[in-house]
């Protein structure tokens, strides 16, 4: 069997599916951080084990929960409370995980879905790495944490989906607007480390986390970024094909996008006054 770990801050409209999902495993966890509403009550009902601690930060807190849980099995399932396991990757799981293989974990597709529809060609990040061998995985990076595995990662065929805009559109902003104020401080610190990164690694790494970090780091140098997102997301991944969402989807990773841009030059603008006074 495999042990599932679900993370939840006031949760309680989505974790019902999200632990209907996984109704099929004896060992479900619910990480939580100290929800107001009924998550807690909603998951002791369905008989997961439920550990609360304060969150102090993305990938410190997702690192104490695969710390402090203790799973009854060698496998680990993560997942967030917006997400589910249809019944053929759940077979797909059982199957890998009960026979010998060389992987320490597996990397899953997600399919994001917007105004009912699976947003197929404007989903930037599709590939996440979700099943683990416990205590061969941990996290880096406060903002868009990176699984880092200790051992080789394989890759399942089948999906899992993830419903992110379940909560609403102002839901979905308020937490990118979180998110771009981490990015921009990130950036900065970068900046002020003097972090190098790579075109190679970011057009030839075999590890997708990796890939994406440098991406990252070399997309942060452009002018125009919202632009060139939009464009990318519109043309490079052809998002007009998912309709009326793929379009709106795109539009609002642009907006994302100037968040952080107008975020660093804050950042910046403060730090150039502090150097004036000094």
């Amino acid at each position: 069997m495999i042990s599932v770990l679900i993370l939840t801050k006031n949760e309680e409209q989505d974790l019902p599916g999200c632990l209907e999902s996984v109704a099929w495993s004896d060992d479900v966890h619910v990480f939580d951080s100290f929800s107001t509403d009924r998550t807690v009550e909603i998951a002791a009902a369905a008989g997961a084990t439920v550990t609360q601690r304060k969150f102090d930060g993305y990938a410190t807190h997702r690192n104490a929960a695969l710390t402090s849980c203790i799973f009854k099995h060698p496998w680990v399932l993560i997942l967030d409370a917006d997400e589910r396991i249809p019944n053929r990757l759940q077979d797909e799981i059982k199957l890998i995980t009960s026979t010998p293989t060389p992987f320490a974990a597996f990397r899953i597709r997600r399919r994001d879905f917007f105004q009912g529809r699976w947003l197929k060609h404007a989903q930037i990040s599709p590939f996440y790495v979700r099943l683990v061998r416990a205590g061969k995985a941990h996290y880096e990076r406060e903002v868009n944490e990176v699984l880092i595995v200790d051992g080789a990662v394989g890759e399942l065929a089948e999906p899992f989906d993830h419903f992110p805009f379940s909560k609403g559109i102002r839901h979905w902003i308020d937490k990118h607007n979180v998110y771009s104020t981490m990015e921009a401080k990130r950036w900065w610190d970068e900046q002020k480390g003097n972090f190098d990164f790579h075109w190679s690694k970011a057009l030839f790494s075999k590890d997708f986390s990796e890939r994406r970090y440098h991406q990252k780091g070399l997309f942060y140098r452009f002018p125009g970024r919202p632009l060139i997102k939009f464009a990318y997301m519109m043309f490079a991944r052809r998002a007009f094909l998912d309709g009326k969402p793929g379009v709106t989807y795109a539009v609002l990773q642009s907006i994302y996008e100037y968040f952080i841009v107008l975020k660093q030059d804050e950042i910046r603008t403060k730090q150039d006054w502090r150097e004036r006074d000094d």
